[in-house]
């Protein structure tokens, strides 16, 4: 089998200028943990989620620092801190998505999914085609339902 099978074609998304609040009411709307985000031309340009979401409410850690000779010598990237902030402040999808997707192809075995999902810990794979314009996406419900089918005559 493979994830073309399985994969949901009807996918909400949003775009990078839409608002953070919209991307919240999309996915309660639809009962969905996440969004792929589309830049102008149709094609993957990260995801949004729950988690992405929490965080943005969340209290960060704030750089350590050693004072030292009147300067200061911070203990952790000031980079990182400055990103996470701009992420928390953020109105629009394209300031707090995540960029760093990972996807799969239609013809890309239910095995490749699932070995993916597990590895990069995520719920959810936008599925792309060779132009990186999104077709679908499968999530672990899509894997399980396939991998594990209910019987006929069952009560679910």
């Amino acid at each position: 089998m493979q994830v073309k099978d399985i994969m949901n074609t009807g996918v909400v998304t949003v775009s990078l200028d839409d608002t953070v609040e919209h991307s919240a009411r999309l996915m309660m709307e639809h009962n969905i943990s996440g969004l792929p985000v589309l830049d102008p031309r149709g094609r993957l340009a990260g995801m949004v989620t729950e988690g992405d979401l929490i965080r943005r409410a969340a209290r960060f850690k704030t750089p350590g620092f050693l004072p030292v000779l009147g300067g200061l010598i911070f203990l952790d990237d000031p980079q990182d801190f400055v990103a996470e902030l701009r992420r928390a402040m953020a109105l629009h999808v394209g300031r707090l998505m995540s960029r760093e997707v990972y996807t799969v192809r239609p013809d890309d075995s239910l095995e490749k999914a699932a070995t993916m999902m597990l590895r990069r810990q995520v719920k959810r794979l936008p599925v792309v085609d060779g132009q990186g314009l999104l077709v679908g996406i499968v999530s672990r419900r899509d894997l399980v339902e396939a991998l594990y089918p209910a019987e006929e005559g069952s009560h679910a």
